[in-house]
């Protein structure tokens, strides 16, 4: 008697049978993947492959010859709300570029975009301004206490109150990415407010609304983390840039649409 598991006609036949038809399908899929590649080739040499441009053109281009915005994929460009008097904008409000900054007091890496932001200030002068939009994330248990108390600070002080507040708390997250109810205390008064009146504000919880609708504005239009900035032109959204890229990398971007 022949052993199964060595020389078991009924299970040779049936390897040498399947391994036979895998051979076939195989050959078969590598015929009409070299086909395809041909034919393709040839579509392209002939000019008629739909391109991003449309049928036999290359990629659209705006005018100038600059390449077209590309912006995360998940981001919707018409949702982003439009600038109003309740935005803090440094700089030139009327500037042809605003760079509408959704961040996170809290977070880390808009500690350190912060410095960039101030320097495209410098270096652009009133041809560039930046805006402020609220995204506390929830894994940072004192970013919308932060963001709340900014706005308390803004109440009381105007926008330079608000700026001075945030320059303060960004230090602090800068040095170790962790924010606690003394530091924003402690910046809060480097921006000047009387200390009761901000703790009043903060206490009653009159900024929350303000903060969670630019949160829920923010995700929208598809922004997922912080530091996540809009680029808007003549009052229009056009581009994202996304993280704490460094100064040249948003100089390239803001250079496009100047």
């Amino acid at each position: 008697m022949a052993n199964n598991m060595y020389d078991n006609p009924k299970s040779s036949g049936f390897t040498i049978g399947f391994n036979t038809i895998i051979g076939v399908a195989i050959v078969f899929l590598a015929g009409m993947f070299v086909g395809s590649l041909l034919k393709e080739n040839q579509l392209l040499k002939s000019g008629s492959v739909k391109t991003a441009g449309g049928a036999g053109n290359p990629a659209a281009v705006p005018v100038g010859g600059a390449p077209a915005p590309a912006p995360d994929p998940g981001v919707s460009l018409d949702k982003v709300p439009a600038l109003t008097d309740a935005d803090y904008v440094r700089g030139n409000a009327k500037a042809k570029v605003v760079l509408m900054e959704y961040s996170d007091f809290e977070c880390p890496f808009c500690g350190r975009f912060h410095p960039t932001t101030n320097q495209v200030l410098s270096e652009y002068g009133d041809k560039v301004a930046i805006a402020f939009r609220h995204y506390p994330l929830s894994f940072h248990p004192n970013a919308q206490k932060a963001a709340e108390a900014s706005e308390c600070v803004g109440k009381q002080k105007g926008s330079d109150g608000f700026w001075a507040f945030a320059d303060a708390i960004f230090t602090v997250t800068q040095t170790d990415g962790k924010l606690s109810p003394e530091a924003i205390t402690a910046s809060a008064t480097k921006a000047g407010v009387n200390m009761e009146q901000f703790k009043t504000c903060l206490d009653s919880g009159e900024m929350t609304a303000k903060v969670t609708a630019q949160l829920s504005a923010g995700s929208t239009a598809g922004v997922t983390g912080t530091p996540g900035t809009f680029v808007i032109v003549d009052g229009k959204a056009v581009d994202f840039i996304g993280g704490a890229l460094p100064f040249e990398s948003v100089k390239t971007t803001i250079d496009k649409y100047l």
